[in-house]
């Protein structure tokens, strides 16, 4: 896949995951405590960090975009719809799950650019496990 193809499809699902979180805290700000609600703060700001580095990133390589929805809408649409916050939490974590591998293999990509190689393993890699590692705890507390 090439740098410009890679990013896009990152922009897509990073664009989708920020509309998903947004729905998830519109959700558990009715239906949780705040604290719940709280915690999945970071992970949409980190989401919206991100659309906003692959933009940069994206333009400076003189290319247009366009913003789509992708994996991370059907995962949650067709998985739990939110319903309920454990389902609707196992969805996230398996939209992170899913973010996570695809920059995984693109780092495997031996003609990413030093810039994209960048962005993936300092921000965007990071961020992801970052928010596996809270969703992992968010899902702990919920079985308790």
């Amino acid at each position: 896949m090439h740098n410009i193809e890679t990013l896009k499809k990152f922009l897509k699902d990073e664009v989708a995951a920020t509309g998903t979180y947004q729905k998830a805290l519109d959700k558990l700000r009715i239906d949780a405590s705040l604290a719940e609600s709280e915690s999945l703060r970071p992970i949409y700001e980190a989401h919206k960090d991100a659309v906003t580095s692959l933009q940069k990133l994206i333009s400076h390589q003189e290319e247009t975009l366009r913003e789509h929805t992708g994996t991370w809408a059907k995962l949650v649409q067709g998985g739990a719809n939110l319903l309920g916050k454990k389902a609707g939490l196992k969805a996230l974590q398996g939209g992170e799950n899913s973010g996570a591998e695809d920059y995984e293999e693109a780092l495997q990509n031996t003609e990413l650019t030093p810039d994209v190689r960048a962005l993936i393993e300092t921000k965007l890699l990071p961020a992801q496990q970052a928010h596996i590692r809270t969703l992992d705890r968010l899902l702990d507390a919920t079985a308790a």
